[in-house]
């Protein structure tokens, strides 16, 4: 049993209710689909070894249980809270590290260059930081690890905007925190971010290709910015 644990965020991708800016360009079947994908990929490529970390996958809705089980088979599934992404974020930390955790990491599924390896950078560099930041090009960030709960870090916050990581950062300056920065990785939210990750993505597709031929028909329709 490790004392160190990483939060996975994952939504039930019922059409509609993710990626909805990427389903403008690909509807919404699609575009939940391909969110399918993605948090597949993120859920295999952090799966931990033997002792590095325990892993807990809160899901939303909560409603949403039963068909999250038949999708995620034997992956140990937490409902999120209510509230917005920081209260969200809050109690998930919160309850990782009430379970005996020392260091805790969060993510997303949106980030196809996201592993196991960057977890362990993340949890490692907190010998010397008080937090690991791993930020998006957007300006979010795919990964928050801390060493104990700072919720004073998810308060607030202009989620979904540009600002989200730049924001945090100067939370944690003004409380003093020693922060850790990760490489920068690319989220997959519009058509553009689909085609710069494209060369990742569609071999995620092979057992898809109705989806891959569909969303490499809308790349086509649709110009690079």
């Amino acid at each position: 049993m490790s004392d160190r644990a990483l939060v996975v965020f994952v939504k039930h991708p019922a059409p509609g209710t993710v990626k909805t800016r990427l389903a403008a360009a690909v509807g919404p079947e699609a575009a939940a689909s391909l969110y399918r994908a993605l948090a597949e990929r993120v859920l295999e490529a952090t799966t931990p070894r033997a002792g590095e970390y325990e892993r807990l996958v809160f899901f939303d809705p909560p409603e949403a249980l039963a068909e999250m089980r038949a999708w995620l088979p034997g992956v140990r599934l937490v409902a999120q809270s209510a509230g917005d992404l920081g209260a969200r974020l809050t109690d998930a930390t919160a309850r990782a590290f009430a379970r005996g955790a020392s260091r805790v990491a969060a993510v997303g599924t949106d980030v196809p260059g996201l592993a196991r390896d960057t977890v362990l950078a993340a949890l490692d560099a907190l010998d010397a930081a008080d937090v690991a930041i791993g930020p998006t090009e957007d300006g979010g960030y795919y990964l928050l690890a801390l060493p104990q709960p700072r919720p004073e870090l998810f308060a607030g916050i202009a989620w979904s905007t540009s600002s989200v990581a730049a924001e945090t950062r100067a939370r944690a300056a003004a409380a003093g925190l020693v922060v850790h920065e990760l490489p920068v990785l690319r989220d997959v939210d519009t058509i553009e971010s689909v085609r710069l990750e494209w060369p990742t993505l569609r071999p995620l597709l092979a057992a898809r290709p109705r989806l891959r031929d569909s969303i490499e028909e809308a790349l086509a329709g649709s110009p690079p910015a």
